[in-house]
């Protein structure tokens, strides 16, 4: 028999969704004005992501976790509310990114009760998850920032080596729940995956969807 211990780790159960209540974080960047979000806003990043990017803008979001610190939601708000007073002076908070904090749906759920309503909860995801996942996180974020890459499953199953299904029916989702204005919808031009034709494809049919609020840029790739 396993003699209890305080350094267990907890796991809970919830609408197939099993995960451990400690995270490893790669990063916590504080003090960001207006760019992940409304404010001043603390950006916490987590390890792992189901995606593979060619031009990834975070590997070490995939590599060695052991490098990186392990959270509890306890500890990670002991470490942020240091900025409580900016959050709530400016209307900003903590936006989750990674990595793939939808992953991580009972973790930041936990964070959420800590930390209260007055702070901003914001999502930098790619929703390439479970739709259990996105369904347990709605009704505690605030603004999702979401990275399409590109509809066309084609392109997008290219550029991340994974099909599209998940987002499509997370998107759904998201717009069922009438929750479109809030979504802010990342569309990239990925040089040598897509053209500008493809990305106007893209912002149709997430326009039909109810999606309104998009940020247009393109990947700026270094080649050594």
């Amino acid at each position: 028999m396993v003699k209890p211990s305080s350094e267990l780790l907890i796991f809970v159960k919830s609408d197939c969704i099993m995960e451990e209540t400690r995270a490893k974080i790669i990063g916590i960047a504080r003090h960001r004005l207006t760019t992940d979000g409304d404010g001043v806003t603390t950006l916490v990043a987590f390890h792992g992501c189901p995606l593979r990017c060619r031009y990834c803008l975070n590997p070490q979001s995939l590599g060695d976790a052991g490098r990186f610190s392990d959270y509890t939601p306890e500890e990670l708000y002991d470490e942020t509310r240091i900025d409580e007073l900016y959050f709530i002076a400016t209307r900003g908070g903590i936006t989750f990114g990674g990595g793939e904090p939808c992953l991580r749906p009972q973790f930041i759920r936990r964070f959420r009760e800590l930390c209260g309503t007055e702070w901003q909860l914001n999502l930098e995801t790619s929703l390439n998850v479970p739709t259990a996942h996105v369904e347990a996180l709605l009704p505690t974020t605030d603004t999702l920032i979401v990275d399409i890459k590109d509809m066309n499953p084609d392109i997008y199953r290219n550029y991340t080596g994974q099909e599209n299904s998940r987002v499509l029916d997370n998107l759904r989702l998201i717009a069922a729940q009438h929750r479109q204005s809030d979504c802010l919808i990342r569309l990239p031009l990925i040089p040598d995956f897509n053209t500008e034709a493809d990305r106007t494809a893209s912002r149709t049919r997430l326009e039909a969807l109810g999606f309104t609020r998009f940020d247009l840029f393109t990947y700026q790739i270094r080649k050594y």
